[in-house]
């Protein structure tokens, strides 16, 4: 649900053991798709945020856990900014590596 200017957010990390780009799922756990990521209002974003921090540090899963903008356009979900968007896909330069590559 959008907070109330339409803003919503999505919850980031790098898992250790592969440096792998990650979001946090609607179920809590951490998912490598932007596509299963939970969109969150910023008030959900704060709370998730902060035991999603504690819980990767506890497991010692994931590291630079964060909050990011999302908008939505044409239905399909979108980060804001750049780096959100490159760290969705995957290198810039070579189409064939990471998440872009899969598709």
């Amino acid at each position: 649900m959008p907070s109330p200017d339409g803003t919503l957010h999505a919850i980031t990390a790098n898992r250790l053991r592969d440096g792998v780009v990650v979001f946090l799922g609607a179920a809590g756990a951490w998912v490598e798709s932007f596509a299963d990521a939970a969109l969150l209002t910023e008030a959900e974003a704060t709370t998730a945020l902060a035991a999603a921090k504690a819980q990767a540090e506890r497991d010692q899963f994931g590291v630079d856990v964060y909050a990011f903008e999302v908008e939505t356009e044409n239905g399909a979900a979108l980060p804001v900014k750049m780096r959100e968007r490159i760290r969705t896909l995957g290198p810039s330069v070579r189409l064939d590596l990471g998440k872009q590559a899969a598709a």
